[in-house]
């Protein structure tokens, strides 16, 4: 439970205990209370400028709370899908979600879908939630990133850099949570800077799909073999390929977000 992590480089040395503390017990992981830190600030920044937008804060909260149970749900599957050996012998298995086994495609998977069916039921214009949400979904997986961080694992491979990472006393590694974490921070920071420019509904959510795929892309290609799940063995893995699925979806979306506001705008016309 307890790792000795180190930046050599930097003169940096920590021991790092997975467990927060226990109730009743029961061990409380750093992972989950970061995890659900990222969640809660990205869910309270979108919150915070919902209304603003012209989004009830009210529908916001129901989003992100649906979101978060269906994300949690597609992060399993999406793993289970792809590493069916890690539940096999028991259908209980497919629960131990304390001994690991989340992907990240899979909860944003599962919190777009949420959203999508949300967004039908409650007639919310979708493209403009999808976009009011996009900073909210920076701010949490810059945060999340951190509990791999205290658990000691996701890393990269072997570094020279003067900010490799040791862990346990083993040679360097790149830190791969800390590189996923700053692209967050740079793209929630670029949708910021844009979004109030932005005339189409649709083009924030397809650069953050677009930016986040980017990365995932090369980041993906650095972890160690043992953090891949593979769509081809050593070679091709399962988030390598859905990353470049994201980036022509996010480029489409981007370019096509003005011609999705001209249909509407021509058939309003028409209408009226």
């Amino acid at each position: 439970m307890i790792n000795e992590i180190s930046f050599p480089g930097l003169g940096i040395n920590l021991t790092v205990n997975r467990v927060a503390f226990s109730v009743f017990g029961k061990d409380i992981y750093w992972y989950a209370l970061i995890i659900l830190t990222g969640f809660l600030c990205g869910a309270g920044f979108v919150a915070a400028t919902a209304k603003k937008r012209g989004i009830d804060t009210e529908n916001i909260w129901d989003i992100a709370l649906f979101g978060l149970i269906f994300g949690l749900i597609g992060a399993r599957l999406y793993y289970i899908m792809f590493d069916f050996e890690s539940v096999k012998g028991s259908i209980l298995n497919v629960f131990k979600v304390r001994e690991g086994g989340l992907a990240i495609y899979g909860g944003i998977i599962g919190a777009v879908l949420s959203t999508f069916v949300y967004c039908r039921k409650k007639s919310l214009p979708l493209l403009k939630v999808f976009d009011l949400c996009a900073p909210g979904l920076f701010i949490g997986q810059a945060i999340g990133r951190w509990g791999n961080f205290v658990n000691a694992e996701v890393y990269g491979l072997e570094t020279s850099l003067p900010w490799g990472m040791s862990i346990n006393g083993a040679s360097p590694v790149h830190p791969l949570f800390l590189y996923e974490s700053l692209w967050n921070v740079i793209g929630f920071l670029l949708v910021l800077f844009f979004r109030g420019k932005n005339k189409y509904d649709g083009r924030v959510f397809g650069f953050y799909i677009f930016w986040y795929s980017f990365g995932r892309i090369f980041l993906e290609g650095m972890r160690q073999s043992q953090y891949i799940l593979y769509l081809v063995k050593d070679k091709i893995g399962i988030s390598q390929a859905v990353a470049a699925v994201g980036i022509a979806g996010g480029i489409f979306l981007f370019y096509y977000s003005k011609k999705i506001a001209e249909k509407h705008a021509f058939m309003s016309n028409n209408n009226s």
